[in-house]
């Protein structure tokens, strides 16, 4: 199986849950950070604990130092991986930023990050494992956010791209049901993990705190743990979800509903 943005957070949440449930992973990360993005992104110190940790769980790793932006790398470490693991039977498009902003503050160059991983990357993502998935089957889950499905404000990017991944994400599955591939969204709603500019804090706290509601969870919980989500991606990646596609799976405490 194919992980993206899997040296921490969600990414490496994935990875060893999968592992745990006998999977062997293809890891990939872009072990730098991005002039546009506020928080440091992981390290390949990161990317090489998480295949440890996969090993630990008893299965087999392949790292790749790629960025999602390029699709031709991407492509290239999946056929590195596939060959060396023997297959492909699903991939997770996890990796993904954020910039925090006021309409006014946010500039082309935060647009141009922000889709270009989080919805480009996505279906580069996509595009590097179909090849292997076309002629056996499989799944692709592409993870979305509470934010791809009620217009969360302040990060506008990232809402439109999350919103992007679902409209892709339901073309796809259309197109390959026929090919026993199934396609399927996660919407996660704040989960603890590295992806967390303080900027945004700030917005809702100091200049918008009319908006704060729309941020709160219907459960009484501030956050969820990474691993509530990976439990949704190992339903969509294993036989028990054979007949699930085109779903969007919120595991949202139910943000969503306010």
């Amino acid at each position: 199986m194919l992980i993206t943005g899997a040296a921490r957070g969600m990414g490496r949440s994935h990875a060893v849950r999968l592992a745990e449930e006998g999977a062997d992973l293809i890891l990939v990360d872009i072990c730098r950070s991005m002039p546009e993005i506020e928080y440091p992104l992981a390290s390949s110190d990161e990317l090489a604990e998480t295949a440890d940790l996969v090993e630990r769980a008893g299965g087999r790793a392949v790292t790749h130092v790629v960025d999602v932006r390029d699709a031709a790398a991407l492509a290239a470490a999946v056929d590195d991986g596939v060959a060396r693991l023997g297959g492909l039977d699903a991939a997770v498009a996890n990796a993904g930023v954020l910039t925090a902003g006021t309409w006014d503050t946010t500039t082309a160059e935060h647009w141009r990050a922000v889709v270009d991983v989080n919805l480009i990357g996505a279906w580069n993502t996509c595009a590097a494992a179909l090849p292997h998935l076309v002629d056996r089957g499989g799944s692709l889950v592409n993870i979305s956010s509470a934010a791809g499905i009620k217009g969360t404000p302040l990060h506008t990017p990232y809402t439109a791209s999350k919103h992007g991944v679902v409209g892709m994400s339901k073309a796809l599955a259309n197109e390959l049901a026929a090919q026993h591939v199934r396609v399927n969204t996660v919407h996660p709603t704040g989960v603890a993990t590295g992806m967390r500019p303080a900027s945004l804090h700030n917005l809702i706290a100091e200049q918008r705190p009319d908006l704060g509601p729309l941020f709160l969870n219907a459960l009484p919980i501030q956050m969820a743990e990474a691993v509530d989500i990976s439990n949704a991606v190992l339903f969509l990646v294993s036989d028990e979800s054979r007949y699930v596609t085109g779903l969007e799976f919120k595991v949202d405490a139910g943000v969503t509903l306010r």
